[in-house]
């Protein structure tokens, strides 16, 4: 079974990969048959009521399954080892779910795509995913993704708990991978109704999930983590105040 879950476990990640590679060019709309502003249209209201739903079911999943309570539970009923794996594998399932369902919504606000600002948001935004992508390394990708749990299963090895550590990003901001996703989101050349829906609903999820988090955070990492709370901000960075 070890070898099951471990090649389960690199199958997720892969997966894992192509969703995020395929929701870059989805919200930038390039490179990919699906994005934020192509499909059918639908009525206006219809498209609103779909796409919201959309982003519920993202929202609902990706919450509920992090929480610990949940994942106590959860683990009575899938092995501990691929527990990570498969939060990866349903959060990958929700996207390609709203890549799929999500329609376009017409209207835009601004369009600057034919200038030279257009370069410095692409810019901004290839800075945003940058952001999101080293971050995950920062606290430890592989484990984030389910790939370290298998690994160690796999090796036979009980997993450490931990340290808590603020390397880099985290010194100036304590949640980096949720404001790179925010710039990347928002930094857009042309913004449609459909855009902006998908950076505003992204936005107050990163707002609840954060805050979500950080209550499980406080109650693993306990002082530690609430001394960390008091120096750096949750989601606008700040390069004035910085761990001791």
């Amino acid at each position: 079974m070890r070898i099951i879950y471990f090649v389960y476990g690199l199958a997720c990640y892969a997966m894992f990969l192509g969703v995020f590679l395929y929701t870059v060019g989805f919200v930038g709309n390039f490179g990919v048959p699906k994005t934020l502003d192509s499909g059918a249209h639908t009525p206006f209201v219809m498209a609103l009521l779909i796409n919201s739903a959309l982003l519920g079911v993202f929202a609902v999943q990706h919450s509920v399954m992090a929480r610990p309570s949940f994942k106590r539970w959860w683990t009575t009923i899938i092995p501990e080892p691929v527990e990570r794996s498969t939060y990866v594998l349903f959060t990958n399932l929700a996207l390609i779910l709203l890549f799929c369902q999500w329609r376009p919504m017409g209207r835009v606000i601004w369009d600057v795509a034919d200038s030279p600002l257009a370069y410095v948001i692409w810019t901004v935004c290839a800075v945003g995913w940058g952001i999101v992508f080293i971050s995950t390394f920062l606290i430890d990708h592989f484990d984030l993704f389910g790939l370290r749990q298998v690994y160690f299963h796999l090796r036979g090895k009980t997993d450490v708990d931990k340290t808590f550590r603020t390397p880099l990003f985290y010194k100036h901001v304590r949640h980096p991978i949720y404001v790179g996703f925010a710039i990347a989101f928002w930094a857009t050349s042309v913004m449609t109704v459909a855009h902006l829906l998908f950076a505003v609903g992204v936005t107050v999820y990163t707002v609840i999930g954060a805050t979500l988090e950080e209550r499980d955070l406080v109650s693993h990492f306990g002082d530690r983590y609430r001394e960390y709370k008091q120096r750096v901000p949750m989601l606008v960075p700040s390069f004035k105040r910085k761990l001791k």
